[in-house]
């Protein structure tokens, strides 16, 4: 925290001004409880214009990170008459300030710039050059991560920041943040919801097509050189023209997604769609729209009646991936949809009936989350119909240079570069490495090389520690041996989650999804 405060020879502020601060606090705290989304920018605005005019301030600011990759967006800005308001949008170029904010450090510069470091060059000549005497900025977490910044100014003297005005001006930014974040998801719901809509309209009228055409999608048939992955192609295709239930289970990255396509495929119901659910991606309070829809007025947001996953896999096939991690509450409701099709919307009491195949897949061991109680067992037990176990890449190696080939193939057309060789030093380390990502990571090293490429021959660069090290142990369980790989890139990203080259990038999952299973996994930074 950087605060260079100095005693102040102000006087005591009076019990009537303290209860009268109070008073706004609470009238803050009730308008911003549920506020639309649209008008909560608007509200922020009104709120700082009062403060300015309460306290006395020269002028006030409020802005959003929106993610940790992104600069600070100004969002609202009032000032007293002479002094002009903060720009809206992209902050200043101010790397010092802004930096120290977004890393969490709160700001209290009564005297500026004497109260700046020397490192902080930019911003003191900013403040010789707008007038700025003293400045006062509270960064604001939401969910543990640095999401907003409140800034309020002195422009004509100098002004101290006695310590409980600070503590009352940080309850005013964090209901604003507050505020801020939960219109943020609901309008992500809502844009989510209205993706929905979109592509029902498209495959309804891809089935129309196939339906007027008479045409059936071409089964995805599948090739391996080994026998355990074959046994697996064999009880696929026996499953495939029934309507059991299908629990997919292996090691993440495995090929449980494609399998699931290829089960469709060759199924009864493949002129129907095929609708996938990640249970993972999903927050806990969008899931049940996803998965059963919602009626219109259901919640804040919810402007008209949107279908859900199981409406639009009427007649055809759900695919849920990582159903292991479905919330509990949800559990129940997911049970009766598989034991009579029938279910009612989120906010709705309509019973809606469905005819719909269900392919499920985790990377879970179910039997020991029913022990944990983290699982139903009924539900599992009506998961557990036919399950198929897709074995390890390492256990498979046989179609290691084959699935090379494949990605090298596809690859050499998308980027316009021919491979004819692989180097020998790279295809036995491809073969000697232990892939704990998968199939998965094969095709990200492979990607990779292929971008790096700079002839007809192939050079793989295994950037993991050596399969001698790192081979899991008889005794490891699968959450083990996910765990210590997540760990492993976590460490090699230095804990950066999100962009390029981070470590949801790396695995090949997405930023929620790895966000999911680390909570799961209890793998954090400062433990």
């Amino acid at each position: 925290m950087v605060d260079r405060r100095r005693p102040s020879n102000a006087t005591e502020v009076s019990l009537a001004e303290r209860l009268a601060f109070e008073r706004l606090l609470g009238d803050l705290s009730a308008l911003f409880a549920n506020l639309p989304p649209e008008r909560v920018i608007a509200e922020i605005e009104a709120a700082l214009a009062r403060l300015v005019d309460f306290l006395g301030f020269d002028r006030s600011s409020f802005g959003e990170f929106r993610d940790e990759d992104s600069p600070i967006e100004v969002l609202c800005s009032v000032a007293r008459n002479g002094i002009e308001t903060t720009p809206l949008g992209v902050g200043l170029p101010l790397p010092w300030y802004f930096g120290a904010l977004r890393s969490g450090q709160l700001l209290v510069l009564p005297d500026l710039p004497a109260d700046l470091p020397p490192e902080a060059e930019i911003e003191a000549e900013f403040s010789r050059q707008s007038g700025l005497r003293s400045n006062l900025s509270i960064p604001l977490r939401v969910g543990g991560r640095v999401m907003g910044v409140i800034a309020f100014s002195a422009f004509h003297r100098t002004r101290a920041w006695p310590e409980d005005l600070i503590v009352r001006l940080k309850i005013v930014g964090e209901v604003f943040a507050q505020a801020l974040a939960r219109s943020r998801r609901e309008t992500e719901l809502a844009a989510a919801l209205a993706e929905i809509t979109r592509l029902k309209e498209r495959l309804e009228a891809e089935n129309s097509y196939l339906r007027q055409s008479g045409c059936a999608r071409p089964a995805q048939m599948l090739a391996s050189r080994s026998p355990r992955f074959n046994q697996v192609l064999d009880e696929i295709a026996q499953a495939a023209p029934t309507n059991a239930t299908v629990l997919l289970l292996g090691e993440t990255g495995t090929g449980k997604e494609v399998l699931a396509d290829t089960l469709h495929a060759l199924s009864q119901r493949r002129e129907r769609p095929l609708i996938k659910v990640n249970c993972a991606a999903l927050p806990a309070s969008l899931i049940e729209t996803e998965l059963f829809g919602r009626e219109k007025g259901a919640y804040t947001g919810a402007l008209a009646r949107q279908p859900g996953r199981f409406e639009l896999a009427d007649g055809g096939s759900l695919f849920l991936d990582e159903v292991g991690e479905l919330p509990l509450e949800l559990q129940a409701k997911l049970l009766r949809v598989l034991q009579d099709g029938v279910f009612e919307r989120v906010g709705g009491t309509r019973t809606i009936r469905v005819d719909v195949r269900l392919i499920a897949a985790t990377n879970r061991n179910l039997a020991r989350a029913v022990q944990a109680g983290g699982f139903r067992e009924d539900l599992f037990y009506r998961l557990n119909v036919f399950p198929v176990t897709l074995p390890p890449l390492r256990e498979r190696r046989e179609d290691i240079p084959w699935l090379a080939w494949e990605f090298i193939k596809h690859f050499s057309d998308s980027m316009g570069k021919p491979i004819e060789h692989v180097a020998e030093d790279s295809m036995q380390a491809l073969l000697d490495y232990h892939w704990p990502g998968n199939v998965r990571e094969l095709r990200n090293l492979i990607e990779r090389a292929m971008i790096l490429a700079r002839g007809p021959t192939l050079h793989v660069a295994l950037e993991c520690a050596p399969a001698t090290t790192t081979r899991p142990t008889a005794t490891d369980t699968l959450a083990d041996n996910e765990r210590a790989h997540i760990l492993q890139i976590l460490e090699q990203t230095h804990w950066r989650i999100r962009g390029a080259g981070g470590a949801a990038e790396r695995l090949g999952l997405k930023p929620t999804t790895l966000e999911s299973r680390m909570k799961r996994l209890g793998l954090s930074r400062s433990g």
